[in-house]
């Protein structure tokens, strides 16, 4: 992404020389507990390179460039070093103090990485001065209870106008835009860098950059790639540089992490101090900028050269010396005849905005999906006003309830997108999940007490519309015997493979009418204690839409038999199975000749010569 686009003027009483001088008195410094390496080989981790000599690392950084603010801490510091662990929790200066639970995102993070890299070292402080670099701390801590942003965090569009030209790569999911990526969440991560590096560091099976558990995490695992010692001066420069490439950058990091080193405490959630004003702003503010003019993306409100009105010369006359000879003065100036009107001091009142008064169904259909595929209908709501007008730039966030696996694109079960000019908002696609049934997506206006709308959405079965045979041998045996070949058969629905779908198998008597009727003889299955079962439900497609059936036997009936299969919407395909009956016995098996040595043969019947030579 493109260097850093204008810097922002710091407000308060602290001018630019005062600034500067701090800058340059933390690196005289070598920014206190951080070493450098001492190899003295020349390298770049041996070099003992300064915040301003650190040379950026390769590759896309964290945040794509994005602006950031440059609010320097004040020169007082919060407290002793190495003492912000005796301070009160609740006091100190404004800006040492840091939102609760932004404050326990940036700890846990610390001791997950201690658990998982001990060679890293990352602190927590160092979390710290990213998020007020980045975001102002979330926004002075305007999070919910599981510590994701109330209103999104966006930077500037990335489309190589004043900063890197980064074509969109997630659809938009993360950061509302399906043209370009923008940095996103209190930490700032462009969708590619969240992409490898996004964390579920709340276990709410999210992995959220507008979280600031998941993003302070994901940062510290970032600051440690590549078995960096933070401790090192050097790896700590190129893990900052590795954020944004900008060396003002680094040293505007490097002086709140050395602030808030030397002391912070914890301030309510939303009462954090804003980059650019002294005390905490209350409305909620729009994407990519803060309040008080501080624009995430805007330039220095510098007064234009050449625009400035020069000041009015006094007027020629008597008693100027330019023109006419001079005038004694008197004690009483001469009255004019008509004195101008005094001004108005006080200035015109704003038009008032008229409110945000209602939210509600902007035309969306039926929400009908079969399990596994898209919602072909998207969820579109409408913001109003006071006038009945739609309101524009509003935030609305769509939020998927109820016993369901359904998911928003990108596989978030909440997304929150902001209202057009005409007041409407398109809801991301919704995906159906394995299990069928109802579920609920809310609509509310993000920062409004307003009564949300509910979106019903159904879940179906997965259906098959065609049912076939996989192969076309024919299937015989004998009867008594099994059958040799597996019967497999493949589903679809509208041209494509139908994975999930329930499917009946049943041996039938006939295909005549309707309802087939079982079959009480012929094959047949098995059942787990080796029983003859000739009906076999609960059986399902695999994710290729094909089913393999158990093993069928024969019986001691022969003939033709019918085995049809039905699956989920009713289609269903008749199988038949030839079953040969048994070979008969041959001739010359059926009665054998009697032997010489056989009782018959030596009776007086059947020998009449042994009768004749006895008598």
């Amino acid at each position: 992404m493109a260097a850093h686009i204008g810097r922002r003027l710091r407000r308060g009483a602290t001018s630019t020389a005062v600034a500067a001088a701090a800058v340059a008195a933390l690196s005289a410094s070598q920014a206190p507990g951080v070493t450098p390496s001492g190899t003295g080989d020349g390298s770049a981790r041996g070099s003992g390179q300064s915040a301003s000599d650190a040379t950026p690392p390769p590759g896309t950084p964290v945040t794509g460039n994005s602006p950031y603010h440059t609010d320097l801490p004040p020169l007082t510091t919060p407290g002793k070093p190495g003492t912000s662990a005796d301070l009160p929790v609740t006091t100190g200066p404004a800006e040492a103090g840091i939102p609760a639970t932004v404050l326990a995102a940036y700890k846990q993070a610390e001791q997950t990485i201690a658990g998982s890299d001990p060679g890293c070292k990352v602190p927590w402080q160092l979390l710290a001065a990213i998020g007020k670099v980045e975001s102002g701390q979330a926004r002075g801590g305007r999070v919910d209870a599981q510590g994701t942003t109330l209103a999104p965090i966006r930077g500037p569009v990335l489309n190589g106008v004043g900063f890197a030209n980064i074509p969109d790569s997630d659809n938009g999911a993360h950061d509302g835009d399906t043209v370009y990526d923008r940095a996103v969440g209190p930490m700032q991560f462009i969708p590619t860098t969240w992409a490898t590096w996004g964390q579920d560091a709340n276990s709410d099976g999210l992995k959220d950059p507008n979280n600031i558990y998941d993003a302070a995490l994901a940062a510290g695992r970032y600051l440690c790639a590549g078995n960096r010692d933070l401790t090192v001066k050097q790896d700590l420069d190129q893990a900052i540089l590795g954020y944004n490439h900008s060396r003002e950058y680094l040293r505007t990091v490097l002086s709140w992490f050395e602030y808030y080193k030397n002391g912070t405490h914890e301030v309510p959630d939303g009462e954090g101090v804003l980059p650019g004003s002294t005390t905490p702003d209350s409305p909620e503010t729009d994407e990519g900028s803060l309040p008080g003019g501080d624009s995430l993306g805007g330039t220095d409100p510098l007064t234009p050269p050449g625009s400035e009105k020069p000041a009015p010369k006094p007027p020629k006359g008597p008693g100027t010396g330019e023109e006419g000879p001079s005038t004694p003065p008197t004690s009483k100036p001469p009255q004019l005849p008509n004195p101008p009107a005094k001004p108005n001091p006080k200035p015109p009142t704003p038009p008032a905005v008229s409110p945000v008064t209602k939210i509600e169904d902007a035309g969306t259909g039926t929400l009908t999906a079969v399990a596994g595929r898209d919602f072909a209908e998207k969820i579109t709501a409408r913001v109003r006003d006071a006038a009945g007008r739609g309101a524009a730039e509003k935030d609305v966030r769509f939020e998927i309830v109820g016993n369901t696996d359904a998911r928003f694109s990108g596989g978030r079960t909440s997304v929150v997108r902001a209202t057009g000019a005409d007041g409407t908002v398109t809801a991301p696609t919704l995906k159906a999940g394995a299990k069928a049934g109802r579920f609920t997506v809310w609509a509310s206006v993000v920062g409004r007490e307003l009564k949300p709308i509910a979106f019903s959405a159904v879940v179906t079965a997965p259906v098959a519309d065609k049912l076939s045979r996989v192969g076309d041998k024919p299937l015989t045996t004998a009867v008594g015997s099994e059958f040799a070949e597996l019967i497999t058969v493949k589903a679809a629905h509208q041209g494509a493979d139908a994975a999930g779908v329930a499917i009946t198998a049943t041996m039938i008597k006939s295909v005549d009418g309707a309802a087939a009727v079982e079959n009480d003889k012929g094959p047949y299955f098995k059942d787990a204690d080796g029983k003859p079962l000739r009906t076999l439900s609960d059986l399902t497609t695999d994710a290729e839409g094909r089913l393999t059936l158990p093993k069928v036997f024969a019986d001691e009936s022969a003939g033709t038999f019918l085995l049809r299969l039905t699956a989920a919407g009713g289609v269903s395909i008749t199988i038949e199975l030839e079953v040969a009956p048994a070979p008969s016995p041959s001739p010359t098996q059926s009665a054998p000749s009697p032997s010489p040595s056989s009782p018959a043969s030596s009776s007086p019947s059947s020998s009449p010569s042994t009768r004749a030579s006895a008598g």
